[in-house]
């Protein structure tokens, strides 16, 4: 592996290599262990995602931006108490300034929680995404994809799990059968309808690990060592993955949740971008796992920010978050978490 100082790609690893020989799977583990402990990004490929799936997802996922406002305003995320559904460009913030993508978001397919004066306030993140009328197809493309990207998510945290020399399963109790998966469809414009740079602010994802499906413009840049960034350029047939935070928390810092940003794409074009989160069951509590000796002794500890303290407690890690990126969502719902 090449040290950050003098990274200018990330790795590329091959999901595939698991279905391999002893030799070829053990490389695999071994890259997989490496590439998150030194620079938390990685492209994937050979992973399993039907790439027609993928291309016919991106098609639909365009032809919903090119939706009449009144029809993407239908499904405005400020009428859902879940933080589902639309959102115009600047309406998301990182670090409190405007992120200039347009956005769709979707979580699991569930029903909403019975909420009591004693339930836990993450509880009313659970419950049903808001669907564009104007594009039926895109519902069952989306929950295709999303139930497509959470098997090949979980079979590449066990391998993250042997790759640490943990049984198979360790995460699976973080799991179970409902685990906390989160869609982005993003449209960024170009420059000369931003008058900024910011796509996307430098933040580190919250969750266990992120994926991204690129379209051909580049915009993704990962800071592998302090105040060096590298492009994520796209690469045909890959993810690009990342480790998120909860998942450097769970390993006492051992793997690296890296910060990232997006760049405003060159005026005259847009870029378009996929995202899947995967993310632990809203009411699990992360420990921190007991790691070998040799590796334990190369564990850092999370780094946290002091303005946004990472929490254990994944609901309320979640909750967090959402309400930081979505102040209206927040005033509407949420008035008495933020008082």
């Amino acid at each position: 592996m090449t040290p950050p100082l003098t990274l200018k790609k990330l790795p590329l690893l091959d999901l595939s290599q698991l279905d391999g020989d002893a030799g070829q799977r053990q490389a695999f583990l071994d890259g997989l262990r490496i590439a998150a402990r030194d620079v938390g990004f990685f492209y994937l490929r050979g992973h399993g995602v039907d790439s027609a799936l993928n291309a016919q997802l991106q098609r639909l996922a365009r032809q919903f931006f090119a939706l009449p406002e009144a029809d993407k305003l239908a499904v405005q995320m400020v009428h859902s108490p879940h933080f589902r559904g639309y959102n115009r460009a600047a309406a998301e913030l990182t670090r409190g300034q405007p992120d200039w993508r347009e956005q769709f978001d979707i979580g699991a397919e569930r029903a909403a929680l019975p909420l009591a004066e004693a339930t836990p306030r993450w509880a009313r993140l659970q419950g049903p995404n808001q669907w564009p009328e104007a594009l039926p197809e895109l519902k069952p493309l989306l929950l295709q994809w999303q139930q497509a990207m959470t098997a090949m998510s979980l079979r590449l945290l066990r391998a993250f799990a042997l790759s640490l020399s943990l049984p198979e399963q360790a995460f699976d109790s973080l799991y179970g059968d409902k685990p906390n998966e989160h869609i982005k469809l993003i449209r960024y414009p170009g420059r000369e309808a931003t008058a900024s740079g910011q796509g996307v602010g430098a933040h580190k994802d919250s969750g266990f690990l992120s994926f991204l499906l690129q379209d051909r413009q580049k915009g993704l840049q990962v800071e592998v060592d302090e105040g060096r960034w590298v492009d994520a350029e796209p690469l045909e047939d890959t993810f690009v993955v990342n480790i998120g935070e909860l998942l450097e928390l769970a390993t006492n810092g051992y793997l690296r949740a890296t910060v990232h940003r997006v760049e405003t794409p060159p005026a005259g074009s847009d870029r378009l971008s996929i995202a899947f989160f995967l993310g632990a069951r809203l009411d699990a509590v992360v420990p921190v796992y007991q790691l070998p000796e040799y590796l334990a002794a190369e564990a850092h500890g999370p780094t946290s920010d002091p303005h946004n303290p990472l929490l254990r407690d994944v609901g309320f890690n979640y909750l967090k978050g959402r309400i930081r990126s979505h102040p209206d969502v927040a005033q509407r719902y949420y008035q008495d978490v933020v008082a």
